[in-house]
C-alpha cells in the first residue's frame, strides 16, 4: 500500500459513478467551508477541512438545461473524525472507503486520480502546477563527502525514530483538532496532546542518545539532531497550545482557529509521509521537494488566516470585552507557532534533500 492513509469515495446520483463529495459554494461561504458542508451532506463525515487546496481537476458536468460544461474543481484534505449513521443523502448514495490505490483507479477523472495518489509516499508524479520549487542554493558539506558519505554503512536506527516520533505528531495533530471541533471529552483531548507530547521527548532523547554513540550515521550529525529538534517543537507547541486552551478554559473556537487546526492536521500527515522517504533521498528527491513546498505554502496561508481571525476578533471583542479578545489573541498566537514549528520541519527535510540527493 502506498501509506496507511483511506479515502471516502461516494456514488453520483445519476449514473453511479465513484466521486468525491462535492458541490457548488454558496455566496459568503469560503471554498473549503462549502467542501466541508457538502462532505456532511453527501457522505455523512464530519472533521477540520483544511483551506488550503491539495490541488485541482476539472470534468465535464452535464447542465440541466442539457448543456455539457468543463467544470473546475477545488480538492480539500478534510481528516474525518466522526462518521454519522444517518445523513442528508444516504438514501441516494453509496459510501465507501477505499485505500489510496483503489480510490485512484475506481474515479473517471485521471487529474483528480493523481491528487489521490498525491497522498502516498510513492507517488512522484506532481499533481499540481506547484507556485514555485524551493531553490537548491549552497551545500553545507562538500559533493566529494556526500558521495563518500553514501558508501559507508549505515548504522543506528534514526530512521525508525524519525518515524516513531511522526506517527506522535500525527496522533497529537488528531487531539487537537477533536478539541477545537468540540468532539467528545475535552479533558481527555488536551490529556492525550500531553502524553503524546511525552512519548516524543522520549524519542528524541534516544536519537540525540543515538547520534552519539552512533559512527557512521545516514546525515550529517547535525541536520539529523535539527530535523529531530524542529519535529519535538511542534508537538511542544500543540501542548502550549492546549495547556493554554485549559487554563483560559476555551471552549468556543473562532473559524479561523479550525481552519489553523485543519493546517496542522494536514502538515503533520505530510510530515509523516515524508519520514520513510528520508531511507533513500536520492532517489525520493522530487517528492520531499513537493511536500516541503507544500508545507512552506499552508504556512504562509495560516499566517493570513491568522490575520483575518485577529481582525475579527479585536472587531467582535476588542471594544466591548477586551478580555476575551486577549484570550483569542493568545490561542492564535500558539496556533501560529504550531504552523511555523511545520515551516522549520520543512526547511531541515530540504536541507538534507540539497545535501544528499
Amino acid at each position: 500500500m502506498d501509506a496507511p492513509v483511506r479515502v471516502l469515495l461516494i456514488t453520483s446520483r445519476e449514473n453511479k459513478r465513484w466521486v468525491l463529495p462535492k458541490g457548488n459554494p454558496a455566496s459568503g461561504i469560503a471554498a473549503h467551508a462549502a467542501a466541508a458542508l457538502e462532505a456532511d451532506e453527501e457522505a455523512g463525515v464530519r472533521g477540520l477541512v483544511c483551506p488550503t487546496p491539495l490541488g485541482s481537476y476539472r470534468y465535464r458536468k452535464r447542465q440541466r438545461n442539457g448543456a455539457s460544461l468543463m467544470v473546475d474543481v477545488d480538492v480539500f484534505p478534510l481528516a474525518v473524525n466522526r462518521e454519522l449513521e444517518h445523513w442528508k443523502e444516504q438514501d441516494q448514495r453509496e459510501r465507501r472507503w477505499v485505500p489510496l490505490h483503489d480510490a485512484a483507479e475506481m474515479v473517471d477523472e485521471p487529474d483528480l486520480a493523481d491528487l489521490i495518489r498525491s497522498f502516498g509516499p510513492t507517488e512522484f508524479k506532481a499533481a499540481t502546477k506547484r507556485l514555485g520549487v524551493i531553490a537548491a542554493t549552497q551545500s553545507r558539506i562538500s559533493p566529494m563527502f556526500a558521495w563518500f558519505q553514501r558508501l559507508l554503512p549505515k548504522q543506528g536506527n534514526f530512521f525508525e525514530q524519525f518515524e516513531a516520533h511522526a506517527v506522535t505528531i500525527v496522533s497529537a495533530a488528531d487531539a487537537l483538532s477533536r478539541l477545537v471541533a468540540n468532539e467528545g471529552s475535552v479533558a481527555d483531548h488536551i490529556q492525550e496532546v500531553i502524553e503524546r507530547e511525552h512519548d516524543a521527548d522520549n524519542i528524541t532523547r534516544q536519537v540525540l542518545k543515538t547520534v552519539r554513540e552512533t559512527f557512521l550515521t545516514p546525515f550529517d550529525r547535525s541536520s539529523i539532531t535539527a530535523l529531530i529538534g524542529s519535529m519535538d517543537d511542534t508537538i511542544d507547541e500543540m501542548q502550549a497550545a492546549v495547556q493554554a486552551m485549559d487554563v483560559y478554559d476555551v471552549r468556543v473556537f473562532d473559524q479561523e482557529m479550525k481552519d489553523m487546526a485543519a493546517i496542522i492536521v494536514d502538515a503533520a500527515r505530510l510530515t509523516a509521509e515524508a519520514m520513510p522517504l528520508l531511507r533513500d533521498v536520492g532517489r525520493n528527491g522530487a517528492r520531499l521537494h513537493e511536500l516541503t513546498e507544500r508545507l512552506v505554502r499552508m504556512e504562509s496561508h495560516a499566517d493570513e488566516i491568522h490575520r483575518a481571525g485577529l481582525k475579527r476578533a479585536f472587531t467582535q471583542y476588542g471594544p466591548k470585552d477586551p478580555m476575551r479578545f486577549a484570550v483569542a489573541r493568545e490561542v492564535f498566537k500558539h496556533l501560529e507557532r504550531i504552523v511555523d514549528a511545520f515551516e522549520d520541519v520543512a526547511n531541515e527535510i530540504d536541507g538534507i534533500v540539497i545535501d544528499h540527493a
